[in-house]
């Protein structure tokens, strides 16, 4: 019997919604990337996007746990000496409510053309509303 592999004209994207109200940011992150890149499904094979949509909503009401809003740091550098750039989670959930599962997300992705690939396909809103009515999405309890 010969192996199966899957070809990109095979796969069915489906849409699904994820509430992230008090959802642990990582569990979150881990769950959601899983679907992203398609290994819920028994067609999954490495070198092709079989993954679904995923639209997260209420992304500024995440949960962590511990000391997690103070201690965790986001860094970013601007190119100049002395450049360097700190924001803690909870300074970056004022600023940016959905960069921290943005960022969570994409880091469990790969990391060349495939996973730039996949992360186009999440949708992230900071508050309950999305604009993706249209493709009736389905809830996804995580």
């Amino acid at each position: 019997m010969k192996t199966y592999v899957t070809k990109p004209a095979e796969v069915e994207r489906r849409w699904y919604v994820v509430d992230a109200e008090g959802k642990t940011l990582g569990r979150l992150s881990s769950q959601v990337a899983t679907i992203l890149r398609g290994k819920h499904k028994p067609i999954y094979s490495p070198s092709v996007d079989c993954g679904d949509f995923v639209v997260i909503v209420n992304a500024d009401k995440i949960a962590v746990t511990g000391r997690r809003m103070e201690q965790k740091m986001y860094y970013r550098h601007s190119g100049y000496p002395g450049g360097l750039r700190e924001l803690t989670l909870r300074q970056q959930l004022e600023k940016h409510p959905t960069r921290p599962i943005e960022l969570a997300v994409k880091g469990m992705l790969p990391k060349n053309r495939l996973g730039r690939k996949m992360i186009k396909k999440l949708k992230i809103y900071a508050g309950p509303e999305h604009p993706h009515q249209a493709q009736q999405p389905d809830v996804l309890e995580l």
